[in-house]
Parts: structure tokens; sequence; C-alpha cells
């Protein structure tokens, strides 16, 4: 059994529509909500990034607010894992490491604090960023990204 973790760039897809939005969205219907992962922080990086679309005008407040309805269930829906010591501390490893921004590293390394949890079961990174990818991939991950990769 798979667990699929959602980086930001990937669980944005699920609210704005993007390429890889409708293959992801698929994903997501066939899979249950409790391999279903996302970081704490994911909620917020997304709201972000849709309320800056939202001033920008590329999509009006109208569609901004029914994402962020939709952005509020769907993260309640996933599991969570926390920013405890754990991820902060592979977050600091992979600073040491990568090139990452440290939003990055926050990502990854709640994805590989889950992957520690949930021993004996695969978790796969999705992402719509290369540079995650590869960091992903670089970390002993599957990495996938939504439209171009079969999920």
């Amino acid at each position: 059994m798979s667990c699929y973790f959602l980086e930001s760039t990937a669980f944005a897809k699920l609210f704005v529509q993007e390429p890889g939005t409708d293959a992801l969205i698929r994903l997501m219907e066939a899979v249950e909500d409790n391999r279903k992962l996302i970081s704490a922080s994911t909620p917020l990086e997304v709201y972000g990034a849709i309320r800056r679309r939202e001033r920008a005008g590329t999509i009006s407040a109208e569609d901004a607010t029914a994402a962020l309805d939709i952005l509020r269930m769907e993260a309640a829906r996933m599991v969570q894992q926390p920013l405890n010591p754990a991820v902060l501390e592979a977050a600091r490893q992979l600073l040491d490491r990568t090139s990452l921004r440290w939003p990055d590293t926050l990502q990854l390394g709640a994805a590989a604090v889950a992957r520690d949890m949930f021993q004996g079961t695969e978790v796969i990174f999705i992402s719509s960023s290369p540079q995650m990818l590869e960091a992903a991939k670089s970390e002993g991950f599957r990495a996938l990204e939504p439209g171009k990769d079969t999920l």
C-alpha cells in the first residue's frame, strides 16, 4: 500500500486549474483520506498562493473564495505532518546538503518524517517543482509530477 505526500505545488492544483490538475484530482478521488499526506504548513502556503493570484487579477474574488472554501475542507481530510522538532531537524539537515530554500526543506523534511512514521508503507512524493522532485529522488522517494507522470 502507498501513501501520497503532496508538496504544496501539487496540493495547490486541487484548488486552481493548472496542467496536471485533472490527473491529481482523479488520484485523490481514488485514494483513501488516511493515505493522503501533507505538511501542516501546506494549507497556509496554498492559501497565500491563492490570495496572491487574486490580488494579481489572475483569478476572480469569487473563484478565490471558492478555492479557499475547498482548501479548508480538503486540508481537514488529509493527514497533516506537524512541524515538530523532528521535521525541523530534517529540514535543517536538508539545508546543509541541498540548495533548497528553507520552505522547501520543511516540505521535504515533513515527508521524510512521515516516511519514518509509516515504515513498511511507500510514501510517494508528488510535486510540480522540478527542483523538489529531484531533491525528493535524492532522498530516496519515488517522486511524481502531476500531468507528466502516471499517478
